[in-house]
């Protein structure tokens, strides 16, 4: 697969379009900032009136129009809301009013690839995914990087969909990091299983049930925090940095070995046979159907259920005692 970069793009097409972000999230907010820096001067943010990212977003200079407005303003509209809300934002408030021949992008292909969303053939649809949290994308651009980016088409009534989403990518940081092209079905399904079965539904259980392992054992639990939580972060950054081997070669003698005689005891084929599930059931849509049918309700409980879990309050604890964290946090609420 290859990696493209900002040489094998035309960073400038994006700056001479008017951009629409619809949204003003984690992801929203490092678009805009991102592409303004990059020199596409004309940007705006779409949101719902009264929407409590209105001040975040004007506090940054970004100029706030309703939906429907910027939709009908710009010539590339990025929609950067959450995947539950989509379907409606587009269907009232984006259909009717993108000009004819826009652009319609999207940093995940859930919405065109399971249906929810279905574009006019006379606009462009693409996708520029950063595969990180808008947080990242953000304060990678910050430093002089970027996060790696995935591109697709879905429709390409032009005839330019992919140098546009080339130049996208590139203003929002993609182009210096790496950029791949894709397809929105690979990107949707591959994305909805890393999430479920690895970086967040398997590492928060794993984490949980080996906090609770220890602590329903007679362990402190603040001991349970830190070689359960807290020593996550050291081990996926050697990873991130060079790999498995890379992470092996840094820790000692002692823990590589229980890595080999004891990971496959927790990871088992059973666990393997589950992942199975889990992809068939994103494959299908049964996941998406799910999700969109009643997952905002269950999701309320799921959320308070984590919350309460102890190891927060712990965790909660123990952070406030160590102040480089916060010094040094990627999130920061009262701004994005």
């Amino acid at each position: 697969m290859e990696m493209l970069y900002e040489r094998d793009a035309d960073a400038n097409l994006i700056k001479d379009k008017k951009v629409a972000v619809i949204g003003y999230g984690s992801q929203g907010h490092a678009h805009l900032l991102n592409l303004r820096d990059s020199g596409v001067e004309q940007v705006c943010v779409g949101l719902r009136d009264g929407s409590g990212s209105i001040a975040k977003a004007e506090a940054e200079g970004i100029e706030v129009k309703n939906i429907a407005d910027a939709a009908a303003w710009a010539d590339v509209v990025m929609i950067l809301t959450p995947d539950e809300l989509q379907k409606d934002i587009y269907a009232e408030h984006i259909a009717n009013n993108i000009r004819e021949g826009g652009t319609l992008m999207f940093a995940h292909g859930l919405s065109i690839h399971f249906g929810l969303i279905k574009a006019r053939p006379d606009l462009d649809v693409s996708m520029v995914a950063p595969k990180g949290p808008g947080h990242t994308v953000r304060g990678e651009y910050l430093k002089g990087g970027g996060v790696p980016c995935l591109v697709a088409v879905a429709q390409d009534a032009s005839g330019n969909a992919r140098d546009l989403a080339l130049s996208y990518a590139c203003g929002v940081g993609g182009g210096r990091s790496g950029i791949i092209e894709t397809t929105f079905r690979d990107e949707c399904e591959t994305d909805l299983f890393g999430e479920q079965a690895v970086l967040c539904g398997g590492v928060v259980e794993l984490i949980k049930a080996g906090y609770e392992t220890l602590t329903e054992a007679g362990y402190p639990p603040e001991m349970a925090y830190f070689e359960c939580l807290h020593e996550v972060k050291l081990i996926v950054d050697l990873i991130y940095e060079g790999g498995i081997a890379n992470m092996n070669y840094s820790i000692s003698n002692t823990a590589e070995f229980g890595e080999y005689v004891s990971g496959p005891r927790v990871v088992t084929s059973e666990t393997k046979a589950e992942m199975k599930k889990i992809l068939e059931d994103i494959q299908t849509g049964k996941f998406t159907d799910r999700w969109m049918q009643g997952g905002q309700e269950e999701i309320k409980d799921f959320r308070a259920k984590s919350d309460a879990h102890p190891i927060e309050k712990v965790g909660a604890d123990l952070r406030s005692k160590m102040p480089w964290i916060a010094a040094n946090k990627l999130v920061d609420q009262e701004r994005n």
